[in-house]
């Protein structure tokens, strides 16, 4: 999907990045479905923030802000300057003779009533100019990049929740619903409200909770579960074509949200055009652990992993196995790599892929930037008393961190116009929430604060050191030109890292869009070029713009490192893993 950010950038302009429509219902006013998917899948802001809270975040830091008052005290005229531009701003404003308008893509504004009320021009005219001081600020402040990012993050908050569509009263969208329903949406909004602040994500509501159905509308390609272990089941997928690849390929999910983003509605699941190119398919589905579960860790995930690769190997009869692996599942599949070379077994693998998935947090972003020592330690201890990260508190970690898209976007149309949320499938996924263990947890925090992914022998799998240099299969690495919490130049470090031969794709769009991109979508492109250079902007000046999407990129790139074909097996499972239900299993439905 495609981001959206329909209030100040960090640098300063109102922006709104165009969205792709949804494909159920309408999106209706202000809604932008596709670009508030954006903020449902970052792995640095869930390890910290998720255990802590997100409001913590609204405020900087103390020692933050004490430099960034400095650094204004040192640049008296660049504060004396922007406060006289914005005085000046103002009087045009008082006067109607400015002419500051909000980008035609900001849908905040878009109802007439914002250009044509006078007191709402104005009103809307003073919000913009205040916030482009206030961002200008930030930029005569010169701060290093972590404070820079920090005090950007919470000025964005800032100035979105200050927007006049916030306000009851000045948002013509409330008034025009009151005339309609005869003030039934002030009534409705009022419960949706009360209904929503009863129990977490104590935000508004995406979607409504009986929208889809797990099983009927979403995840319902054919296959059934033919292993189950305390930690995960393995789903084999019912061949479509008469003939398939030899070499079966393992998905690898995320561990922080169900398996499902892989196989959403027909005709915009993964799974199904994989399995529809001739692939043989294996999908783990993780377990919604619980407070019992408490100590599973990398080790226990890494071995789930190779689980599921013995167990594809024996149903199929090959002697190796593709992978791919999608954002944090992405962590754990390195490491099982580095074990794997480390045990000289690599040559089961034929071939790995990591999508949207972070291996070097240097400078890797907003989230990045707002991790601290103190934050850290206190993320760690919450979810060792409470023996995992609560999936309804990452829910609400994810809003915070794109409000005009995932609070007030909803705030207006649930609450002010008393409407029900559009039935959106990746936002239904969402509010699916997991738990992790603070096992996991904690080794993944430990992994992200060492950096230690990027060091040969920092990190261990299984007793193994881990040298992602020694991993040298061919990989596909995926990332999306406008995700915000992978930076697609850190996804493209992941290339650097790993020993074997790599092609990266740039896919159109953000975090979760850039994968959930159906080849029936005509918006999507993608970017490809010939060699991975250890600079992500000469990758970018050499890359080539394709139309359509990366999935028949990837299933031609695979199909040549999957060997032969053979006729497509006529049951699921063997006879040492029969068949136990079908898809798609008993975890997917753990709450």
């Amino acid at each position: 999907m495609t981001t959206a950010r329909d209030t100040t950038t960090p640098r300063g302009e109102p922006t709104t990045a165009p969205t792709a429509t949804r494909e159920r219902g309408d999106t209706g006013p202000g809604q932008a479905p596709e670009a508030a998917t954006e903020a449902m899948t970052g792995l640095d802001m869930v390890l910290v923030d998720g255990a802590r809270g997100p409001l913590r975040r609204l405020v900087p830091p103390v020692r933050t802000t004490a430099r960034f008052g400095a650094s204004l005290a040192r640049h008296p005229d660049a504060l004396a300057r922007r406060a006289t531009t914005l005085a000046q701003d103002l009087a045009r404003i008082a006067v109607g003779r400015s002419d500051i308008a909000a980008s035609p893509k900001d849908k905040r504004f878009a109802d007439p009533a914002w250009t044509g009320n006078p007191f709402l021009r104005r009103t809307m005219q003073a919000h913009i100019a205040t916030a482009r001081a206030a961002v200008g600020l930030v930029d005569d402040a010169d701060l290093d990049w972590q404070d820079d990012e920090r005090i950007r993050f919470s000025l964005t908050n800032l100035v979105d929740a200050l927007a006049p569509s916030n306000v009851p009263p000045l948002n013509p969208l409330m008034w025009k619903a009151v005339i309609d329903t005869g003030g039934r949406n002030l009534i409705g909004g009022t419960r949706r409200l009360v209904k929503d602040l009863m129990s977490p994500p104590r935000v508004p509501s995406m979607v409504e909770e009986d929208a889809f159905t797990v099983g009927e509308d979403l995840a319902v390609s054919p296959g059934a579960v033919v292993l189950r272990t305390p930690v995960f089941e393995l789903i084999q997928y019912r061949p479509t074509t008469e003939r398939v690849r030899s070499v079966p390929l393992v998905v690898v999910p995320p561990t922080i949200n169900k398996y499902y983003i892989t196989d959403l509605a027909p005709g915009r699941s993964i799974v199904e055009h994989y399995v529809g190119a001739g692939q043989q398919v294996f999908m783990i589905s993780w377990r919604n652990p619980t407070a019992e579960h408490a100590d599973w860790g990398l080790d226990d995930y890494g071995q789930a992993v190779l689980d599921a690769m013995a167990a594809a190997e024996e149903i199929t009869g090959s002697e190796r196995v593709a992978l791919q692996a999608f954002c944090s599942g992405g962590i754990i599949t390195s490491m099982v790599l580095a074990h794997l070379a480390a045990a000289g077994d690599l040559g089961r693998v034929a071939a790995a892929s990591f999508a949207v998935t972070v291996l070097d947090w240097s400078r890797a972003g907003t989230v990045s930037a707002l991790m601290d020592r103190e934050a850290v330690q206190q993320a760690v201890e919450k979810s060792r008393e409470q023996g995992y990260l609560d999936g309804a508190m990452l829910a609400e970690v994810f809003a915070w961190l794109r409000p005009n898209d995932l609070v007030w976007n909803y705030w207006v149309n649930n609450y002010l116009q008393g409407k029900p949320p559009p039935a959106f499938d990746i936002l239904y996924w969402n509010a699916d929430t997991t738990r992790m263990t603070a096992g996991l947890h904690r080794d993944f925090i430990d992994v992200a604060v060492r950096n230690s992914l990027t060091e040969a022998g920092a990190s261990t799998m299984l007793g193994s050191p881990v040298d992602l240099k020694a991993v040298d299969v061919d990989t596909y690495v995926t990332a999306g030109i406008a995700d915000h919490l992978c930076p697609w130049q850190a996804c493209y470090r992941t290339t650097q890292l790993l020993g074997g031969k790599s092609r990266f794709v740039l896919s159109t769009n953000g975090h979760i869009a850039s994968l959930v991109n159906p080849p029936s979508n005509p918006k999507s492109t993608f970017q490809v070029a010939p060699e991975t250079p250890a600079d992500p902007d000469r990758w970018l000046a050499s890359a080539e713009k394709v139309k359509g999407s990366w999935w028949p990129d990837y299933m031609a790139w695979l199909g040549e490192r999957s060997g032969d074909e053979v006729p497509a097996p006529e049951a699921l499972g063997s006879q040492a893993h029969p068949p136990l239900e079908d898809a798609p299993g008993s975890y997917v439905h753990d709450s």
